[in-house]
């Protein structure tokens, strides 16, 4: 957006991604802007979950959104914008990851992180349970393969649908529900042993 271009008005708020799409394909960048402004905030969150660092996942999201404002004449339609921006986003961020060689990954994004003091007292036995429980959790979501990594992710952390999953990894639904079980299985079993010391 240039600074002569005033921000998206109310009456691009009010359109569907589709219609939005088309007017960018016609280089109209307001609407570009709407887009970004529309779905910037969850693909951030599920990018930063995913790679476990804000700083990186900011870097990750700033290049997907160049890369499909670059790529928005080869957009077609088939699914949706927020599918088909979340498969750039995770494929720079596997990118991304292979470049740098991190391994960590958080459930939860770094400012998820931070403690929210509760209204009601909470048993220190209790809080330090809960963090060491977070902990375990994240551990073992970091040795899972990426694939079962990302549909954890995007299935029980974003809860995004079979369809959608589908189209962003570009795997059939079926395949996505046979990883996704195998992937929960995974990771039960990873956290066996810690389980088995709550009961």
């Amino acid at each position: 957006m240039s600074p002569l271009d005033p921000p998206p008005g109310p009456e691009l708020r009010e359109l569907p991604d589709r219609e939005l799409v088309l007017r960018c394909q016609r280089s109209e960048t307001r609407a570009f802007d709407e887009l970004v402004a529309r779905h910037q905030d969850r693909v951030y969150t599920a990018v930063t979950r995913f790679c476990g660092n804000s700083e990186d996942a900011a870097d990750i999201v700033q290049r997907a959104f160049i890369n499909a404002f670059r790529k928005i004449q080869e957009f077609k339609g088939d699914s949706a914008f927020s599918t088909w921006i979340y498969r750039i986003a995770f494929n720079q961020a596997i990118s991304f990851r292979r470049e740098n060689r991190r391994g960590t990954v958080s459930i939860y994004g770094k400012d998820d992180d931070k403690v929210v003091e509760p209204a009601v007292e909470v048993n220190p036995t209790e809080k330090l349970e809960g963090e060491e429980t977070q902990k375990k959790v994240q551990q073992a979501l970091e040795m899972l393969e990426e694939g079962d990594r990302q549909i954890i992710l995007l299935k029980d952390l974003q809860g995004h649908s079979y369809d959608e999953i589908a189209a962003i990894m570009q795997i059939p639904k079926g395949t996505v529900r046979s990883r996704l079980h195998r992937a929960r299985l995974e990771l039960k079993s990873k956290l066996k042993s810690y389980i088995g010391t709550l009961k």
